[in-house]
């Protein structure tokens, strides 16, 4: 029997349109801090492979993981889930 390899999909938001065909994601989330309890939160940033430049600055996204494309990307674009309004 065959197992399928589960992929990783991750929704952030757009902060950076760093260069051609690349943006930086930046993905919030809240850990529970072990001693006191209290929630704290965190973020991490991810460059993005954007082959038809079409994310913007704003720009709720959904990505996915893949094989390295540079030194730092390695997640590519799926989806713009929604439109950021100016």
């Amino acid at each position: 029997m065959e197992t399928k390899k589960q992929v990783k999909h991750k929704r952030g938001q757009v902060v950076s349109k760093s260069g051609d065909k690349s943006i930086v994601v930046q993905i919030n989330y809240k850990i529970k801090h072990p001693f006191y309890g209290k929630y704290i939160r965190r973020r991490t940033k991810l460059a993005v492979h954007d082959p038809a430049n079409q994310a913007g600055v704003g720009d709720l996204v959904e990505i996915t993981a893949c094989r390295p494309i540079s030194k730092r990307k390695s997640w590519r674009l799926i989806n713009i889930v929604e439109k950021a309004s100016i």
